[in-house]
């Protein structure tokens, strides 16, 4: 396998770009301009029985291989979460009133967080997997629900979910099933080992 100096992670989010860094990696930030509606419109459409991890997947895998396209001499890290709730597959609000709709129907009940990373090199996916976290919403008032949604602001827009489980977004559970790393977006510890078996990280 030749030399690989640049790791690239095809992703916007701070989140994953936290964990990374944590995690000890050196890599750059590169977000994939792909229409993320389209393509998990055409999913749904086009596959007969898709589930959320096959959205997940694929757009996990078409952000890294674009990005690699991009900067063949680079390994990149394509990333992914999707939200399904009693079947229906959600996106990011457009807006904080979408966003309240978002909380309220999660209110009282479970969902599955669906976490997806890829790594391509030179425009080939040779890598992926999911993981999924499930969780749990407590029946938390009116007051709490507005007060929570004055105190993130715009900030609840940048998550599927509408929280941020790292910050106040917690609150809003009352048990979780899964690991801290799909929550926030990524699979960390299979994407470690694949990292090390590619010989980017001490093994």
């Amino acid at each position: 396998m030749p030399e690989m100096t640049r790791l690239v992670l095809a992703s916007g989010s701070e989140a994953r770009r936290s964990l990374l860094q944590a995690a000890g990696l050196a890599f750059e930030v590169i977000p994939a301009e792909i229409d993320e509606v389209a393509i998990r419109t055409a999913i749904l459409e086009q596959t007969e029985g898709a589930e959320g991890s096959d959205v997940a997947s694929v757009l996990a895998a078409e952000k890294a291989r674009v990005v690699s396209v991009q900067h063949p001499d680079a390994l990149v890290i394509g990333a992914d979460q999707v939200l399904l709730l009693g079947g229906k597959i959600f996106s990011k609000p457009e807006s904080i009133a979408e966003a309240r709709e978002h909380l309220v129907m999660m209110r009282g009940r479970t969902h599955d967080l669906i976490s997806a990373v890829a790594l391509a090199r030179n425009g080939n996916v040779h890598w992926q997997t999911t993981a999924t976290a499930g969780m749990s919403v407590r029946d938390f008032s009116e007051e709490f629900l507005a007060a929570y949604l004055e105190r993130m602001g715009d900030r609840v827009l940048g998550s599927v979910g509408c929280y941020e489980f790292e910050g106040s977004g917690v609150q809003l559970f009352e048990r979780i099933e899964g690991d801290y790393f799909t929550i926030l977006g990524i699979p960390l510890l299979p994407l470690l080992e694949r990292l090390r078996d590619e010989e980017m990280i001490t093994a």
